[in-house]
């Protein structure tokens, strides 16, 4: 994509969903106070490009991992533009206590999500959230409830939305209509990224707190494939592959094509090959999301060749006047009959942000669409405007997710009932849209919040 088209797409999303302008003109003037709940991988990236794109102050900084705390302090110190080095705690609460943050990026593993972002909108903050939003429907439904009473913003990690090339996409083939009817959307995951190892159970190191890291989860035996980022590997803290990567292309899929929640939802698999390791998410499954006259299809497997290399996470729509592949890589559009194909890439903006080439394990692929749901975010949170990817969004495509993990552990499909909010004449699914919590925490409720 060429710089002048990049602007166009990028200033037509701005005015469409927020309206930047209050943002740009009070921004010079108050920077915001922030807070990160949750200083690994992805906490730090998200962290990262906020400092990018507004002018904001880090003033809080928590995690339970003394090293990954302080590992982060000096990297936001050296990022941001006064030099400073924010206030370090280990449990949020202390942290949000302090009530003078302005802007609180919650980053930590799945099973935080919930408790996380509803005591920050508690306590006045707008909110980044990470994707998934939740690790069961209630908490996604708690969690859109509390955004709404406390009145706050809060924009979920599902970035897609804000990717230039895929932005670019959306509006000029999707929208314009050069597909056609799309009957069948295929979204999949072919990486080679479940744990395929087996080492056994330990002490927990000396810089975590591995009971607080737990916090509502089930308590298994520390193991060094949990933490740290190795935690996806494990259903206690999360949603498997679908909940991590299907939620991503999922949620592209209802952007593009304006989808609200499936009819019904439908998933086979498990873990069909490999058996050895200690991992106890599928490493196959398929998930059929229902649209009635519209079949979104997922499929993801931990193992084997992807058909398409170049598209091995993506998602394929198939019209009858043409089909469009997309990923974070790229995308092409392959008209029938005599159209005029379309191929791009992302967009890579490292000459703009030089300390993008040396930033450890930052996904330069992503990292424009990242910046643009921060600038996107922010936009909002002078506006009061809703996000691109706003809680309901979030919760909409989550609570998608893992209705189809519910419907794999039940061997039937689950027809959703969205006004109710529960599964239409299923009482067996329905009890399972809440996980028990560890105790002492407690399940937020929808409503109580």
């Amino acid at each position: 994509m060429n710089r002048r088209r990049f602007l166009q797409v990028s200033s037509a999303a701005g005015v469409a969903l927020c309206a930047a302008g209050p943002f740009a003109a009070r921004a010079q003037d108050q920077p915001k106070r922030v807070g990160l709940i949750g200083c690994g991988w992805y906490g730090k990236s998200d962290l990262c490009r906020l400092i990018q794109v507004a002018p904001v102050e880090v003033v809080s900084l928590c995690d339970v991992d003394s090293d990954m705390l302080s590992g982060a302090a000096e990297l936001i110190a050296s990022r941001q533009k006064s030099k400073k080095k924010p206030r370090l705690h280990k449990d949020y609460r202390e942290m949000l206590a302090e009530k003078d943050l302005d802007v609180v990026l919650v980053a930590t593993p799945d099973h935080w999500h919930a408790l996380a972002m509803i005591a920050a909108v508690q306590s006045g903050a707008d909110v980044y959230v990470q994707k998934p939003v939740s690790v069961d429907v209630r908490e996604g439904q708690a969690m859109f409830s509390a955004a709404r009473k406390h009145q706050r913003v809060v924009q979920v990690g599902l970035e897609r939305r804000s990717t230039p090339h895929l932005m670019e996409a959306r509006n000029d083939i999707v929208q314009a209509g050069k597909l056609g009817t799309v009957g069948l959307v295929e979204i999949c995951c072919y990486y080679h990224m479940r744990a395929t190892q087996n080492p056994p159970d330990t002490d927990a190191p000396a810089n975590l707190d591995y009971e607080m890291w737990t916090g509502p989860a089930p308590l298994r035996p520390y193991n060094k494939l949990v933490h740290p980022r190795g935690w996806r590997a494990f259903m206690e803290y999360g949603n498997g592959i679908v909940g991590d990567m299907c939620v991503h292309m999922f949620d592209m899929t209802r952007w593009m094509l304006g989808l609200g929640w499936p009819v019904s939802v439908s998933s086979s698999g498990g873990i069909l090959v490999d058996k050895k390791s200690k991992a106890n998410i599928s490493d196959t499954q398929t998930v059929v999301f229902d649209y009635d006259g519209l079949q979104v299809v997922w499929q993801h497997r931990s193992w084997g060749d992807a058909p398409d290399p170049r598209y091995a996470w993506a998602a394929t729509f198939y019209g009858d006047k043409g089909t469009l592949k997309a990923s974070v890589n790229s995308y092409d559009f392959i008209p029938n009959g005599n159209g005029t194909a379309l191929h791009r890439d992302f967009v890579n903006e490292s000459d703009k942000y030089p300390e993008d080439r040396t930033e450890r394990d930052l996904e330069i692929n992503c990292a424009s669409g990242n910046r643009g749901q921060m600038r996107d975010f922010m936009s909002c949170v002078a506006s009061r405007g809703r996000p691109v990817a706003d809680i309901e969004e979030g919760y909409i495509s989550t609570s998608s997710c893992i209705l189809a993990n519910l419907s794999m552990k039940l061997g039937r499909s689950l027809r959703w009932d969205s006004h109710a909010g529960q599964v239409a004449g299923d009482a067996e699914a329905n009890a399972l849209l809440r996980r028990p919590y560890r105790a002492p925490w407690t399940h937020p409720e929808p409503g109580l919040v």
